[in-house]
């Protein structure tokens, strides 16, 4: 897409006009973007004070993946700031920051009889439902893909204008003019930011805006893991020294503090409680209904949780979930249902209506998303708007839930993002924002909703259970001929796509998992180049609402091709690298990445005893591609599943923060390991087994193995790298126990079948 001045967001907040949206055809937005006393606002995406500190806004939500250093740093690189004197801000709501690929990607949710029309990143449609939402979502790594040409441009925009300041005072071109460490130099000559800034916003930016010939990155094999860094994290002082706030830091004058309890999964109502047994509470105030969870409001939380405790709530539930029930369902689809026929190649019809020379069965428990941070909230209610303190990865979803709560106007809903300690996905969801909005009415003062971490498993939303068969035709060598992937899940995208969009509750979204659903089967589509290939994805019903989780579809379909790989490898007495490689002459790319990732692992072919095994997954969002092999080295012992290490090789492209790109790697893997030892339940009753973080055997620090993590360099746009960490651990987990000595594992967690 050409850049031009009416396609960027500039100017308009140093004249207090509108400002105009990076699309095809520009809307325009009230500035969202306000300055401080001293400082100019440019647009929608910086601001630089008299002082020369240049203060970037991220509209995204920072849950420990970097995003407030990554976009700060790409906006700080083109525009030639001093790192030094770069700061970081939360961006308000605004459609000038939609996340158009975002909404393409999601085009069957907002728009599902027409969703191809809306599909692609460039789509207008897309742009246009993107920029009216407003969408701000963040999800599926979109964040660069969405936002870095708009910050690069506007930086750019900034740029010149300082340079056409600078030049005015020196009586030169400003095109011989350059930005370094904050300052613009020519020649000899050099002025701060600080000197220019109010005169820069006179200017107008050239059109389109002058870019830097190179875009922002790093190289990583210069970026050593341990050594200085070029551009350290924005958060990491404030997070090493406690001063960084979370969600549940938020302290406001004469604040007041709840806990709750909600009633059981299903169709759930609140019956009847005994209010007697509070009498002791000191510093209880009030006790809030709603239709399924009770509340109790006190001066601190401790009291309000053990006035609830006392309570004990009764709760009235129709259709409970169970995991009998579940597993029931999803094998009878498995057998039976029918099924939406995702993907194809070839003639597999053909192919696969003879005799399966290997079939195995893959069965994946829900998966618990165990944040560090419970859902948590805070709200202020006065002269009818609402204010809200909260972490989300949706925020104006989470607008619209709080205003249908109180039966207002959602632009009387003013939301304050907060970084969330932890999310995997979970902040998009918001059940506590609108319990928190009718707590704070009843009350009427500020109130801080906390859920426990018991209520984070009874009411949070897990991963969708499934069941799949995959079936091979092969040909006398060993080689793969022929593929059927046949996986049996609620239609989850859908189901979250109605809490999301419309605002309905959990249990009121299951008629939507009956739809075929290609994001459920995600992944299920082999790197390899199979002749013959089917994906089906079986949609069922189950009483259990199943939501969104780090890695998605990709931590399980991932888990069951790779598996399956190696058993074919097996029965083929072929070792696992040369099996895959042979498949892979189509994706040089990935190649690269499994023989790297085997040389720096001391790969001696996974043979009996070794305890080596690996796996590697390419994934592909908004048009963009990203690879990653694994090696891992693991063992089983009677603690359960010991990781030694993990060795992973990336080709993600353009490297924006080689040290960020590493940590999401590291990040990623360690989350997987956590799916593959446990982060599960089985429910009763409705109930979840599993109430303590404890009890989820996710690993601790002396669990976690060596990471070794490399980078194929490359020049394509930027891939969001953590997904694809969390796809391959487990696979190359499972098959590492394999070549250990352990039997064949095809359970998510690894070991909830063997016991």
């Amino acid at each position: 897409m050409r850049v031009t001045r009416r396609g960027i967001l500039l100017g308009a907040g140093a004249t207090g006009g509108l400002i105009l949206a990076w699309a095809l055809t520009p809307r325009s937005f009230p500035p969202p973007l306000s300055a401080a006393e001293g400082e100019v606002a440019f647009d929608a995406w910086l601001k630089i004070g008299r002082d020369g500190v240049v203060t970037v806004a991220v509209p995204e939500l920072e849950m420990g993946q970097g995003i407030t250093t990554l976009i700060p740093q790409i906006v700080a690189q083109e525009l030639g700031a001093d790192w030094r004197q770069v700061a970081v801000e939360p961006a308000p709501v605004s459609g000038a920051y939609a996340n158009a690929p975002l909404a393409a990607r999601w085009s069957a949710l907002w728009l599902p009889l027409l969703s191809g029309l809306a599909d692609e990143p460039d789509d207008l449609l897309a742009r246009r439902f993107a920029e009216g939402e407003p969408f701000t979502a963040t999800a599926d790594g979109t964040s660069l893909i969405a936002h870095e040409a708009a910050a690069r441009a506007a930086a750019a925009s900034a740029r010149a204008m300082l340079a056409q300041a600078a030049a005015d005072r020196w009586g030169v071109a400003w095109e011989e003019c350059d930005a370094v460490d904050g300052h613009i130099v020519h020649a000899k000559r050099r002025l701060p930011f600080a000197q220019l800034v109010e005169e820069a916003a006179g200017f107008d930016a050239p059109d389109p805006p002058v870019l830097r010939p190179r875009p922002p990155g790093e190289n990583p094999a210069e970026v050593l893991p341990g050594a200085s860094l070029r551009f350290p994290r924005l958060d990491l002082p404030a997070k090493v020294d406690g001063s960084f706030n979370f969600a549940g830091d938020v302290r406001l004058p004469d604040m007041v503090y709840a806990a709750i309890r909600h009633g059981p999964i299903g169709d759930t109502r609140l019956g009847g409680y005994d209010t007697g047994q509070t009498r002791g509470v000191q510093g209880l105030l009030k006790l809030v209904n709603g239709p399924s969870w009770l509340a109790a409001v006190a001066t601190d939380w401790w009291a309000a949780e053990r006035a609830l405790t006392l309570i004990a709530p009764r709760f009235a539930a129709q259709d409970r979930a169970g995991t009998a029930a579940c597993e029931q369902a999803l094998e009878e689809a498995l057998r039976r249902g029918r099924a939406s026929r995702i993907a194809e190649s070839g003639e597999p019809d053909a192919w696969l209506s003879e005799k399966f020379e290997h079939v195995a069965h893959y069965r994946v428990a829900p998966a618990l998303h165990a944040t560090l941070e419970t859902a948590t909230a805070t709200a202020r209610l006065a002269d009818g708007k609402l204010e809200l303190w909260v972490a989300t990865q949706a925020p104006q979803a989470a607008r619209r839930a709080a205003a249908a709560a109180l039966d207002i106007a959602v632009e009387n809903v003013v939301l304050y993002p907060m970084p969330a300690g932890g999310s995997f996905d979970r902040r998009l969801e918001h059940d506590h924002v609108a319990e928190v909005a009718v707590i704070a009415r009843q009350v009427g003062k500020p109130v801080q909703l906390i859920w426990s971490r018991w209520q984070e498993h009874v009411a949070g939303v897990p991963r969708t259970p499934a069941r799949s068969v995959l079936a091979a035709r092969t040909a006398s060598d060993g080689t793969l001929v022929a593929l059927k992937v046949r996986i049996a899940a609620p239609a989850s995208f859908h189901e979250f796509g109605e809490r999301l969009l419309e605002g309905k509750a959990p249990h009121a979204g299951r008629h939507a998992q009956l739809q075929g659903d290609a994001m459920t089967v995600e992944g299920a589509v082999p790197a390899y180049a199979i002749p013959h290939l089917v994906v089906e994805h079986v949609p069922a019903v189950i009483p259990l609402p199943t939501a969104r989780m780090h890695g998605n579809a990709h931590g399980y379909t991932c888990f069951m091709v790779e598996t399956f790989i190696d058993e074919l490898a097996a029965r083929a007495r072929r070792e696992p690298l040369s099996y895959r490689i042979a498949m892979l002459g189509h994706d040089v790319r990935l190649a690269n990445c499994l023989q790297r990732a085997a040389t720096l692992a001391e790969w001696n072919g996974g043979a009996a005893g070794s305890g080596q095994g690996l796996a590697c997954h390419q994934m592909t969002v908004a048009g963009r591609t990203g690879r990653i092999a694994l090696v891992a080295a693991a063992r089983q012992d009677e603690r359960g599943i010991r990781v030694d290490k993990l060795t992973a090789v990336a080709d993600i492209g353009r490297v924006v923060n080689a040290d960020i790109a590493r940590q999401q790697i590291e990040g990623g893997l360690l989350f997987a390991l956590g799916m593959a030892r446990g982060s599960s339940t089985a429910y009763a009753d409705g109930l979840p087994l599993t109430g303590r973080l404890g009890m989820l055997n996710l690993p601790q620090l002396a669990d976690c193995p060596e990471i070794e993590v490399d980078f194929i360099a490359g020049d394509d746009d930027p891939f969001d790298p953590a997904e694809l960490a969390v796809a391959v651990a487990a696979p190359a987990i499972a098959n590492a126990l394999f070549a250990a000595g352990s039997t064949r594992l095809r359970t998510l967690p690894l070991l909830a079948g063997s016991a």
